[in-house]
């Protein structure tokens, strides 16, 4: 494919300092970063769920109280946000500075669940054209047990060219 070059996650660059899980930082949560040197979290439910990228087709997280559901278990959510995320880091990383992407569908299977320790999410590129790119998921628990299996497509599309702001002509800075 012509034109297509790596990239690196633009919000997943700098992997020294961070904040705890669930605070915000001063330039808002795509600038969230992780204690213990793991990488900055993407947005604000990255941030809040716990998620670290130990590269773009590895996540993990720390299972804690709030993630789990009035059941007793982990939220199926959190482990389908976790793959959700994975899935399109390891796809963004193949397309170009004029490609975007969104998540189409996700199957996933729950075939067992847990409630402490980590758990990792593993992501695969199985094949990419130049409009959908297939990804295939497992999340396992630290002990090794496979919790998780998912498949996943993603639509790959032109970024949109955003119109710079403009001001107003009657607008002008206050003075005083």
């Amino acid at each position: 494919m012509q034109g297509l070059r790596s990239r690196s996650l633009r919000a997943v660059r700098d992997i020294s300092k961070s904040l705890d899980v669930g605070e915000q930082p001063a330039d808002g949560p795509t600038g969230a970063r992780r204690k213990g040197g793991g990488p900055r979290a993407l947005d604000g439910v990255s941030s809040f769920i716990g998620m670290v990228w130990d590269d773009p087709q590895t996540v993990r997280l720390q299972i804690r109280p709030e993630l789990i559901n009035g059941g007793g278990l982990l939220s199926g959510v959190v482990t389908y946000a976790l793959v959700d995320y994975c899935m399109g880091s390891t796809l963004w990383v193949q397309t170009s500075e004029e490609e975007r992407i969104a998540t189409i569908n996700i199957s996933i299977n729950y075939l067992q669940t847990a409630t402490e320790g980590e758990i990792i999410c593993r992501t695969e590129l199985d094949r990419r054209n130049r409009t959908i790119g297939i990804m295939k998921s497992e999340v396992r628990h630290e002990d090794g047990r496979l919790l998780v299996t998912a498949t996943g497509s993603y639509s790959i599309f032109p970024a949109r060219k955003r119109p710079r702001p403009t001001t107003p002509p009657d607008a002008s800075p206050a003075t005083g």
